[in-house]
C-alpha cells in the first residue's frame, strides 16, 4: 500500500457489489500465512469489508500488483541457522484514522527463519505512544512465552529469546 495513502471508512464512493472486495480480501488473508510482508496492509483493508469503497478496492489491487512483482518473498525456513529465538515489536500510536486506536506488530524468528508474526489493531485507545508500545511489547511477550513452551514441550534445544525494541 502506498505509504502516504490514509484510508478511512468514507474514502470514495461505495462499491456496487461488495462481494468482489470481500472475496479478494479473503484470498489476501489466506496469503498472509506465507507472506508476512502483506500482513499489515491486509489487516488495514479488512476493517472496511462491511462497506468497501472504490479506494479500498484500488488499494487491494495494489497489493495484488505487489505480490505479482515479488513472487519469491515468502516464508523461508533455513536449515543452517542457529536456534536462537528473537522477537521484534513496534506500534503505531493512534494509527487508525477512524477509531484513533494503535496498531501493533511483531515478528518472531527462530534463527534466521520467521516463525510467527502479527499486525493487529489494539482493542483499546492508548493515551500515549508509551502505552501503545507497552501493549505491543506485552503482546509480543505472550507470543514468545507460548513459543518457548512449545519448543520445550517438543524438546527442541534453543537459545532463550532476546526481545528487541524497534522504534522508527
Amino acid at each position: 500500500m502506498d505509504y502516504h495513502t490514509r484510508l478511512h471508512s468514507s474514502s470514495g464512493t461505495l462499491l456496487t457489489d461488495p462481494l468482489i472486495y470481500q472475496r479478494l480480501l479473503g484470498r489476501l488473508i489466506y496469503l498472509t500465512t506465507t507472506r508476512p510482508d502483506i500482513a499489515f496492509v491486509v489487516q488495514h483493508l479488512s476493517q472496511f469489508v462491511s462497506s468497501p469503497t472504490i479506494a479500498h478496492h484500488q488499494a487491494a489491487f495494489r497489493v495484488l500488483r505487489y505480490l505479482k512483482g515479488t513472487p519469491g518473498l515468502g516464508v523461508f525456513l533455513s536449515a543452517d541457522s542457529s536456534l536462537q529465538l528473537k522477537a521484534f515489536s513496534d506500534s503505531d500510536w493512534a494509527g487508525c484514522v477512524d477509531s484513533c486506536r494503535s496498531i501493533i506488530g511483531f515478528s518472531v524468528y527462530l534463527g534466521s527463519s520467521l516463525i510467527s508474526w502479527r499486525s493487529k489493531k489494539q482493542t483499546t485507545v492508548s493515551k500515549s505512544s508509551f502505552e501503545a508500545e507497552y501493549r505491543a511489547l506485552a503482546s509480543t511477550t505472550c507470543e514468545l512465552q507460548w513459543i518457548t513452551y512449545l519448543l520445550e514441550d517438543l524438546r527442541i534445544h534453543f537459545v532463550r529469546p532476546a526481545l528487541l525494541y524497534c522504534n522508527n
